[in-house]
């Protein structure tokens, strides 16, 4: 609220309660993916494919339809595919045993360059991507339910699932101890091992579901689309009470953040702030969250430590 109060003093047409709604289009997506990156943080894992998965979900989607392939059957293989990624990128958690951010590190690179690999055969290496979508498509991201963008009902329809899915059920209680304690999950005799496909699958399908809408949106499928909505999306997360060692998590608060990210970075435009520095303040943002976390933490040795350079 107030930062929407300090960019419209500045200019006030970011206080107009139409461009407030609407405006939402253009970063709702960092909502989308940050939701289930908040469920994979709280178990104590981190997931930083999902820019690329949103890539190659949108670059297939792109090429399918300019095969000519229906769209009731090329949104449901675009989900598909985002669910595969995900599972992929669980199963070589499982399986290795290696950090996820190892592995989604490597797997960032091998969806980013699939969806190159992609977008080079179907000849969509420039600006434009594949356009060319039927108007039923492209109109999503521009119709209205009850005065709201679509995209933003869809947001919060997905903002509920997660809360439920975290909040209200075994299911959740069982996530937050993976994250405080996986050794006592184990003893609980909790699936352990299955949890990590369900976090990570649901990361890949929402991930798909943010390619769909930004290939809606603009019109057309870039293997690009996705490069920059990673840190605005852990930014979200962590600002909404994720904790970075896992075991604590809002799903609300992620989705307020969300939208905090997202008008931030909104206004920074709307008053003639470059993308480059708009990008810069949330990767700043991040490190002041997770540096506050993580001395709130430790606030006994921070006082310990005070205490001594107090007396020398």
């Amino acid at each position: 609220m107030v930062e929407i109060l300090l960019f419209g003093a500045i200019n006030p047409r970011m206080l107009d309660i139409n461009m407030l709604l609407f405006s939402t289009s253009d970063f709702i997506c960092i909502g989308i993916v940050a939701l289930p990156l908040t469920l994979v943080i709280i178990s104590g894992g981190i997931d930083i494919s999902l820019g690329s998965t949103i890539g190659l979900c949108a670059i297939a989607l792109g090429v399918m339809m300019q095969a000519g392939w229906p769209m009731g059957l090329a949104i449901p293989l675009t989900l598909l595919l985002g669910l595969l990624c995900g599972l992929i990128n669980a199963a070589l958690i499982h399986y290795t045993g290696i950090s996820p951010l190892v592995i989604t590190l490597g797997t960032l690179y091998l969806y980013g360059g699939g969806a190159l690999l992609l977008s080079g055969m179907a000849g969509a290496t420039g600006y434009e991507g594949i356009g060319g979508f039927p108007d039923a498509f492209t109109a999503f991201a521009n119709l209205t339910l009850f005065g709201l963008p679509l995209p933003l009902v869809l947001f919060i329809v997905i903002t509920f699932f997660f809360w439920l899915l975290a909040h209200r059920g075994r299911f959740g209680r069982h996530l937050f101890l993976l994250g405080q304690n996986p050794r006592a999950a184990r003893y609980a005799a909790l699936s352990v091992n299955g949890m990590p496909y369900v976090l990570y699958g649901l990361v890949g399908v929402a991930s798909a579901i943010a390619a769909l809408v930004m290939v809606s949106y603009f019109g057309s499928a870039r293997s690009d689309l996705g490069r920059d909505l990673l840190m605005p999306a852990l930014t979200a997360a962590v600002l909404g009470g994720a904790n970075i060692y896992g075991g604590s998590g809002s799903i609300i608060g992620t989705a307020l953040a969300a939208l905090l990210v997202g008008y931030l970075q909104q206004g920074l435009q709307m008053v003639g702030i470059p993308n480059q520095v708009s990008s810069a303040l949330s990767g700043a943002l991040l490190v002041v969250v997770v540096m506050g976390r993580s001395l709130s933490l430790h606030r006994e040795w921070v006082r310990m430590t005070w205490r001594r350079l107090s007396r020398a």
